[in-house]
């Protein structure tokens, strides 16, 4: 068996400051492929998905994604395991994650168009709203309010707990915070998506599910993908330190999530769900 990759991998490198040099080491932000399997009892096996991740918390961001795109849900799950089929080379093992079903494996054709499409295949934002539609109901009003003063506060405390991106300074985090700023849990990864999913894979495993009266903060910017994740886990907050897509910014609105973007030092710009904000 080879050796498990770790979430930082250290190298030495040349270190330049102004006419002078010196050799030191340095950590760099792991990145490696994640190849996510489903299998059904009467044997059928299907690769869904490969991504390129930070490797840890693997089962969380297997399950989060299959959440995230309305493939299997957590009780859907029978079991997830690293794959040891023979058919891989040893180091490949720990870079491929089996997830068992206790049902079939989702419809196949339609797996093939979601995911082995390119970006330019066609399908314009309307038509991804429409079908986000028919799986996921819009988050209802309920008594989340927040303050300034409680945003504010969102991104000094996510940095805090960014051990990874403290050594590496090239990790995406997605941290979960309640209403009045307490932090939950956060996760890290190369990808910001991969880092949201692992963070709604946690949420699915330990049945926290739906994260109502919570808040996601992001490090990046927003993406459609960010936001239907949040959907999905019935996330009604959305707050990111940079700028969210016209397409992040039209899901939030139509399916009543509140999305702050640009949240640094004491200003925000609030794109959607404005009502939220005890302003």
């Amino acid at each position: 068996m080879s050796e498990r990759p770790g979430p930082t991998t250290r190298i030495r490198i040349t270190e330049l400051s102004g006419s002078s040099a010196r050799e030191r080491r340095d950590d760099l932000a792991t990145e490696e492929p994640l190849e996510l399997r489903l299998t059904a009892p009467d044997g059928t096996r299907r690769t869904v998905a490969i991504t390129m991740r930070t490797p840890g918390h693997d089962f969380e961001l297997a399950a989060g994604f299959l959440h995230g795109e309305g493939l299997a849900r957590h009780g859907d799950i029978a079991s997830i395991a690293y794959c040891t089929d023979e058919d891989l080379p040893p180091h490949a093992r720990y870079n491929t994650v089996t997830v068992r079903l206790r049902g079939p494996v989702p419809d196949l054709p339609a797996l093939d168009r979601h995911f082995l499409t390119s970006s330019a295949c066609g399908v314009c934002g309307s038509a991804s709203l429409d079908a986000l539609r028919e799986r996921c109901a819009p988050v209802l009003a309920g008594p989340l309010k927040l303050t300034p003063e409680v945003l504010y506060g969102l991104p000094g405390a996510l940095r805090k707990a960014q051990g990874g991106f403290g050594k590496t300074g090239g990790l995406h985090a997605a941290g979960l915070f309640c209403d009045d700023g307490a932090l939950v849990t956060v996760r890290e990864d190369v990808g910001r998506h991969n880092a949201v999913d692992k963070l709604v894979g946690w949420a699915a495993l330990t049945g926290r599910l739906p994260l109502a009266g919570h808040v996601l903060m992001v490090s990046g910017r927003t993406s459609y993908e960010i936001m239907q994740k949040a959907l999905a886990a019935g996330v009604p907050v959305v707050c990111a330190v940079s700028a969210p897509s016209s397409l992040a910014v039209e899901l939030a609105r139509k399916f009543g999530l509140t999305l702050v973007g640009f949240l640094r030092g004491e200003r925000c710009n609030v794109y959607a769900g404005a009502e939220r904000i005890l302003a």
